[in-house]
């Protein structure tokens, strides 16, 4: 993907972005698994796009005509973002599945 369709990083972005993982890691427990936590995540994360989109318009009727637009936008972003965050994780494979284990043992 071009660096066009990048949304642009501010300084506390990785901050912001680390409070909620840390926020979503706090859920995880013999009650919650991983699992269950990202789905809370991602719906979290929808559900917060969708009121980010609709803000931006005068009416439902405006809202529903760039559906379309809107949805492909924030999966265009999305993927992006799996993409850049899963080949961390491959190069990175024993450091931070290492630490992770180590968190979760201590859980």
């Amino acid at each position: 993907m071009s660096d066009t369709h990048k949304t642009p990083i501010d300084a506390n972005f990785y901050k912001r972005a680390d409070a909620i993982i840390a926020l979503t890691n706090s859920h995880i427990n013999e009650q919650t698994p991983p699992a269950d936590a990202t789905n809370s995540l991602m719906f979290a994360s929808s559900r917060f796009n969708a009121w980010i989109a609709a803000m931006g318009f005068k009416n439902a009727e405006e809202m529903q005509a760039s559906k379309e637009e809107i949805i492909s936008f924030f999966t265009m972003q999305y993927t992006y973002m799996l993409e850049e965050n899963f080949n961390n994780y491959v190069e990175n494979f024993d450091q931070f599945i290492a630490k992770a284990k180590e968190a979760i043992a201590k859980k």
